[in-house]
């Protein structure tokens, strides 16, 4: 595809690239920590073509080397308006590293999977960078790593409690969640010539001022004064009762203005915008993206995220899950946006022409796959709610979850002449289709959705997250019971049967959540292998800011109770539950039996272990009833 391409049709990355354009400035300079992908899925791409698109001139500086003489970050000269910055698609804290801590050897957003082409706190190190050349310019920081850190969070990979992010790097603005509409309208603004120091009152946007400074005034919102930074440092139970004010406000649709402070300054959050319509929507993903890796990979090798995304596509944004574990909520946010059938079958239209299309599409997705177009069914009942999940403990009898939207979508894409299968990668939020746990649905609807989806649109492997089988974890993890997941795999195995399908279903599980004893590990290993499961899809929880289980496992207070949680926290305690996944390799089983055997669970080696491991303990047992 890209010998159709000129090299104009990206976005600028060089002066040689921006002197083609004809351009003797820039209004605004984009760094990312990710390679310059000009696709609707990758951040950078989808801000720089809002900018475009609004008359701006606009360039990326993609992965700068930040450890030499600093040419790429000066390259482009200053912004008439200002830069942007951002971190990348994923924090790159994860990107780097496991949840135990040891170093990643790929990194999906760089050409080759290479290492080492982005820093550890990325938007901190650009920033103080842009900050140290280019003093006067207004620097603007977005993206996850700026999102989930815009308040006092705990950071598990310096295990430190760290003020927002706007400390460390003296930036100018933050714009947190999906930043379309709050940049549009900093753009508006400037455009009409108000100071970038005047632009105090967008709404998702968070700065620091001093504190003898008048806080602005906005007669819309009131103010919710948090606990201070210092305060947090000074007391867990302090900083976890925070986090409660933090998520609620971020989920309602009319929210206070959060207030915090921090040191002899005070750190304004603005409340969120409403989530985007449909309009506003599919003019992020109508932009003339042109779908492709700069040009200048091209000797680098692929870009394994970009391949992994290449034949999907999008449909929605938002989910109302609200997992304790997951970041989503926080960044995308708890209501759903969803893009129009017209939008959407545009873009098939564009993925099947691609000259390396062989008829499968990877993706019809989301954040959680199955959310598209719900809502609630009575707008004003959402106006007022501060539930973090629609779905938790049950099933808001506000909400719509009818699938026959999705379904709609599927068959139109089907139907597609150039498409031969269209798959769901994405999660399935598998309890929504369990009539006993979805009263709300109609039957009828859930089982066509259902046998839609597991004929048409799975490759082999259906994947699903129960991501534990004791309710009291299940609980914490604002997870339903796993008697769903029972009651679904009934549904999975009757459709296959009927269909003479080989499906499997892949279920995911998390270890070392907070809640989560030793023994719990071992239930949920003994009732997987009951089902027939032999787990491969796991994982050791990772504390990541902006999250409950977050606030939990540093604080050990769960922030809407303020009880204490039992967490397991040490490298011994997290390896010891992780090692429960594993009870069919033979190095595992000794330690197994022991570690059941010393918390008094002798009846769990019986249901884990080979015999040999059992049938001494049960001949002592009938000598001494003799």
């Amino acid at each position: 595809m890209q010998h159709k391409h000129k090299l104009t049709d990206w976005l600028p990355t060089t002066k040689k690239e921006v002197e083609l354009r004809g351009w003797d400035s820039l209004d605004v300079i984009l760094i990312s920590g990710d390679a310059y992908v000009d696709h609707p899925a990758f951040g950078a791409a989808v801000i720089g073509r809002i900018i475009e698109s609004m008359g701006l001139r606009v360039a990326i500086v993609p992965q700068p080397n930040y450890k030499d003489d600093l040419r790429d970050f000066k390259k482009l000269g200053k912004p008439n308006l200002f830069f942007g910055i951002t971190g990348g698609c994923m924090d790159p804290m994860i990107n780097h590293y496991t949840a135990n801590k040891r170093l990643r050897s790929e990194d999906a957003y760089t050409p080759g999977g290479q290492t080492g082409f982005r820093p550890d706190y990325a938007t901190t190190v650009y920033t103080k960078i842009i900050k140290q050349l280019f003093p006067d310019s207004p620097v603007v920081i977005g993206g996850i790593e700026s999102s989930l850190r815009r308040v006092t969070h705990y950071d598990y990979w310096s295990d430190q409690l760290k003020p927002s992010i706007l400390v460390d790097t003296n930036a100018d603005l933050l714009v947190y969640g999906m930043g379309e509409q709050a940049l549009r309208e900093i753009i508006t603004l400037l455009k009409k010539g108000v100071p970038f120091k005047s632009l105090t009152t967008i709404k998702q946007t968070a700065f620091l001022v001093d504190s003898d400074t008048p806080i602005p005034k906005n007669k819309n919102w009131a103010d919710k004064l948090l606990n201070s930074h210092e305060a947090c440092l000074a007391d867990k139970k302090t900083y976890a009762s925070n986090f409660k004010h933090v998520e609620q406000e971020s989920n309602k649709l009319y929210a206070n203005r959060l207030l915090q402070k921090v040191g002899n300054k005070t750190l304004v959050i603005n409340p969120p915008f409403p989530t985007m319509t449909e309009e506003l929507i599919d003019a992020s993903f109508d932009l003339p993206y042109t779908r492709l890796p700069h040009p200048k990979y091209e000797k680098r090798g692929t870009i394994p995220a970009f391949e992994m995304i290449k034949f999907s596509i999008n449909l929605h944004r938002g989910c109302f899950g609200g997992c304790s574990f997951c970041t989503i909520s926080a960044h995308q946010g708890k209501f759903i946006a969803s893009r129009s059938k017209k939008s959407i079958l545009k873009e098939v239209d564009k993925v099947v022409e691609m000259p390396d299309f062989k008829g499968y599409i990877s993706d019809l997705g989301g954040p959680s796959a199955n959310m598209y177009r719900m809502k609630g069914k009575i707008q004003e009942i959402c106006d007022k709610c501060i539930s973090p999940s629609c779905i938790n403990p049950v099933i808001c009898h506000n909400l719509d979850t009818t699938h026959k939207p999705l379904t709609d979508i599927y068959q139109a894409v089907d139907a597609h002449p150039k498409v031969k299968k269209a798959f769901v990668g994405s999660g399935i939020r598998y309890d929504m289709l369990v009539p006993e746990f979805n009263k709300n649905a109609d039957k009828e609807d859930l089982d066509n959705f259902t046998e839609q989806l597991i004929t048409k649109h799975v490759s082999g492997r259906l994947k699903v997250a129960p991501e534990h089988t004791s309710d009291a974890v299940l609980k914490i993890m604002r997870k339903p019971s796993f008697k769903n997941f029972h009651l679904f795999k009934n549904i999975f195995d009757k459709i296959n049967t009927k269909h003479k399908l080989n499906q499997k279903l892949i279920p995911y599980f998390i270890s070392s959540h907070p809640a989560c004893q030793l023994e719990d590990m071992a239930n949920l290993a003994a009732e997987t292998k009951d089902m027939g499961f032999q787990l491969e899809q796991v994982q050791d929880f990772t504390p990541t800011p902006m999250t409950v289980a977050t606030e939990i496992y540093y604080s050990g207070y769960h922030p809407y109770t303020l009880q204490p949680v039992f967490t397991p926290k040490s490298k011994e305690e997290k390896q010891d539950q992780h090692r429960f996944f594993f009870w069919y390799k033979k190095e595992s089983q000794q330690w197994i039996k022991n570690a059941l055997l010393k918390v008094g669970r002798p009846e769990l080696v019986k249901k884990l272990l080979p015999f040999q491991f059992y049938q001494n303990e049960d001949k002592h047992r009938v000598k001494t009833k003799k």
